[in-house]
């Protein structure tokens, strides 16, 4: 069993308080949970900036691949607006 580890780090320079970060940040787990990944909010008290990290069990390598590959395509459709960097590591 292969475990990835995905940490999205979001520039939010359009939100200017905790519940305008929050419900960006909502709408974004909201759509990765149906990928049918843990999602979890570790976002630091600074307003324009979020960290979400997600995990991802899986049989092989190539499952943990194309969870990393579905991330990113979903992160630059749907949310286009948001700068974003993604990192990346199986266990």
């Amino acid at each position: 069993m292969i475990i990835a580890n995905i940490l999205i780090r979001l520039e939010l320079p359009q939100v200017h308080s905790l519940k305008g970060r929050r419900s960006v940040l909502n709408r974004i787990k909201d759509a990765l949970k149906k990928m049918n990944v843990s999602v979890l909010d570790i976002s630091s008290e600074y307003v324009k900036e979020g960290e979400l990290a997600v995990v991802y069990a899986a049989a092989n390598e190539k499952l943990c691949a194309q969870i990393l590959q579905s991330i990113e395509t979903l992160l630059e459709q749907r949310f286009p607006e948001l700068e974003c960097e993604v990192e990346f590591e199986m266990i």
